[in-house]
């Protein structure tokens, strides 16, 4: 990828950890088998081939703040995994130690391979829940309650407790060739420094218990769990090149009860809970409703405020419903992205939150016929704003003018009130539709 060093560092051949999937023994306790082979010394000088050693170039975004991102980059041989199965993948992250590591993820990797039904707490039963809760029965003044919730409730933390996987600090996560990546699992970046994730597809995984809530809005929802990744009290991160879609899940495909859809997603990628110095680059978001949260709380204040700095530059945002991004507290940079956006039900793109601070310059939007411009912001929390040099289908449009003459009841001010510096490359707006739409997500690093 252009604009990206390379550390330069002692070659080796990668291990693969040998373990029995689904194995009842402790990921931790499980040890990496090394292959057969010897590390060779590489020329001080000559850069890595492989882009499991690249680190996020100096001046590019929130992350290379400060000591930078280089993840798991100067990773020993003994610390290198090649994982094929998710119990791999989360046994090669257990490894204990905060030294350097590579995990490089063969194919795809499934955390639900073995279903819904596996999870299932003893007598929960999904027939006598729609039974016990039906509005008609149970009525939509109050949180639901009694035994199948609460067997339901058990049965979200087992999945809960099978499909996130934590990824420590000084960790490269990288996949292999141009086929690599995961679904059903949630990986989760959280309270640790400095981690790089790159060139992996990531299928959003379905909650399989959603909770019914009828006193949520008007007639109700049910609401889902797990985000495809979660930045969560983090630093220094790089998250490049991936691919984060619904896959074979769309929302379209999902059941209807009391009305309304059974929703089995939350959101693609989440930066929150004090979360700061993130790059979110080259990435494709693709196919979903809720889809990137930056701060998930008003009220998170004490722990938000001053961090949340994320910088986003040269993602794809293609049939995206609403959150690419919504901001709150947050320095937020978004320039060089590529909204493509749907014909039907999109809400918007750009959300300005709590004390968010969001500069949105020189991006690219593809708006369909009887969509206008003044929908791509949304106004959440009175915050200023910094729009610039932004197209929309191939014309210059002021986002924010646009926004006010179409919302007057919802004004947005001016003027984020902070300049971004950390911009390793910067193109013609005109020029990253072309660029984005062919280069970014993954299986396209260059």
């Amino acid at each position: 990828m252009s604009g990206h060093r390379h550390s330069c560092l002692t070659g080796a051949t990668a291990l693969v950890l040998a373990l029995t999937g689904g194995s009842a023994t402790p990921a931790a306790a499980q040890a990496p088998a090394p292959e057969a082979a010897s590390a060779q010394t590489a020329s001080a000088h000559a850069p890595a081939a492989d882009p499991a050693r690249a680190t996020l170039a100096p001046g590019d975004g929130w992350g290379s703040e400060g000591t930078g991102t280089s993840g798991g980059a100067a990773a020993v041989a003994s610390r290198v995994f090649t994982v094929t199965t998710w119990e791999e993948f989360r046994a090669a992250l257990a490894v204990p130690g905060t030294e350097p590591r590579i995990v490089k993820v063969k194919g795809t990797l499934n955390a639900t391979a073995a279903g819904c039904s596996a999870f299932e707490a003893p007598g929960y039963d999904f027939r006598r829940y729609l039974a016990d809760y039906d509005p008609a029965v149970w009525g939509r003044d109050t949180v639901v309650s009694g035994p199948q919730e609460e067997l339901r409730a058990a049965s979200a933390q087992a999945q809960g407790r099978a499909i996130k996987a934590y990824v420590p600090a000084n960790t490269t996560v990288v996949g292999v060739g141009r086929n690599a990546g995961i679904v059903g699992g949630s990986v989760q970046i959280q309270g640790v420094d400095n981690v790089v994730v790159r060139n992996l597809t990531v299928e959003s995984p379905l909650d399989c218990f959603p909770q019914w809530d009828p006193t949520d809005g008007a007639t109700g929802a049910w609401n889902s769990e797990y985000d495809s990744m979660v930045v969560y009290g983090s630093t220094h991160v790089w998250i490049d090149h991936n691919t984060f879609t619904d896959g074979a899940h769309p929302d379209s495909s999902l059941p209807r009860y009391y009305g309304e859809v059974y929703q089995q997603h939350d959101g693609e990628l989440d930066v929150v809970r004090g979360a700061d110095l993130v790059t979110a680059s080259w990435n494709v978001f693709a196919d979903h409703d809720k889809t990137l949260m930056i701060g998930n709380s008003d009220s998170a204040g004490a722990t938000d405020r001053g961090r949340l700095r994320v910088t986003l530059h040269h993602n794809l945002f293609r049939n995206v419903i609403e959150r690419a991004p919504r901001v709150r507290f947050g320095q937020v940079d978004a320039y060089n992205n590529h909204f493509v956006v749907p014909a039907t039900g999109y809400v918007y793109s750009l959300g300005i939150g709590q004390e968010s601070q969001l500069v949105a310059e020189k991006n690219a939007f593809t708006l369909p016929a009887g969509v206008g411009a003044g929908t791509i912001l949304k106004k959440w929390k009175d915050a200023p704003v910094t729009t610039a040099g932004n197209l929309v289908n191939g014309r210059p449009v002021d986002l924010l003018a646009a926004h006010n003459a179409e919302f007057p009841g919802e004004v947005l001010r001016d003027g984020a009130g902070w300049t971004p510096t950390l911009r390793a490359r910067v193109d013609d707006p005109r020029a990253v539709p072309g660029l984005v739409d062919h280069r970014a997500g993954a299986g396209r690093l260059h």
